[in-house]
């Protein structure tokens, strides 16, 4: 058993066809670690809610947060990263597009001490379902724009999977309620890059169509633009 705990964070909205299979498939990732799982359900309308309710009730390492209101996945991890008690966390989507097995290799770095912050990467040869070609090219480009700012070679920014030590985000600010989170964590992290060190694997992506649910826009993709200036000025 590792020294180090795992802290899962699971931001969730209107996924009750899947929240069950993540929560199962996280729970059964890295048996060698502990693991504190935190799932907080940004305001869901769709069962849920009172699914989550049950688990908090009979799950001793389940830890759920109910947001009031909808406020975005960004406010959802705020919000996990306060409650997390773990050396270690890792951002976990609920709707089945990521496979907690990719873990392995991003707390393989960390734990041998090579990395402070692993990034996943869906573009490193895993199986990655063909989707939408304007979200891969809204993707190249603001991770350019991110590398160019910051001086980084990220191929994939707005990749989910996010594993890093918790001392980096202690004294961070995050601000950013919605997907703006991914940028302003990139860059936030990315100025300290002389302290933190920075990796990327590549990780499996199985991704869903609108029609499965996707939830993420093409405002989404303007947002991040105007973030990466906004944060640029306010460096």
């Amino acid at each position: 058993m590792s020294d180090l705990q795992l802290s899962v964070i699971i931001p969730t909205y209107n996924e009750i066809n899947t929240i069950e299979s993540v929560l199962s498939e996280v729970q059964q990732a890295m048996p060698q670690v502990s693991k504190e799982i935190v799932i907080v359900d940004d305001g869901s309308t769709d069962g849920t809610r009172e699914w989550l309710k049950t688990i908090a009730e009979k799950e001793t390492t389940v830890h759920v947060i109910f947001q009031p209101t909808n406020q975005g996945k960004g406010a959802a991890l705020r919000e996990g990263f306060r409650q997390a008690t773990g050396d270690v966390i890792v951002i976990q989507d609920a709707d089945l597009e990521y496979d907690p097995q990719d873990w392995q290799e991003m707390w393989r770095l960390i734990e041998t001490d090579r990395a402070d912050v692993v990034y996943g990467s869906r573009f490193y040869g895993k199986p990655h379902r063909v989707l939408y070609f304007h979200h891969y090219l809204g993707n190249k480009v603001i991770s350019m724009l991110v590398n160019l700012v910051c001086n980084t070679m990220f191929s994939d920014i707005e990749v989910c999977y996010k594993m890093f030590r918790r001392e980096v985000i202690e004294g961070l600010a995050f601000t950013c309620d919605g997907f703006g989170f991914e940028v302003e964590f990139t860059m936030k992290i990315s100025r300290r890059r002389r302290r933190w060190r920075l990796y990327e694997v590549g990780v499996s992506y199985y991704g869903r169509t609108y029609a499965e649910g996707k939830k993420i826009s093409w405002r989404d993709g303007v947002r991040a633009l105007w973030l990466i200036a906004w944060f640029t000025v306010r460096r």
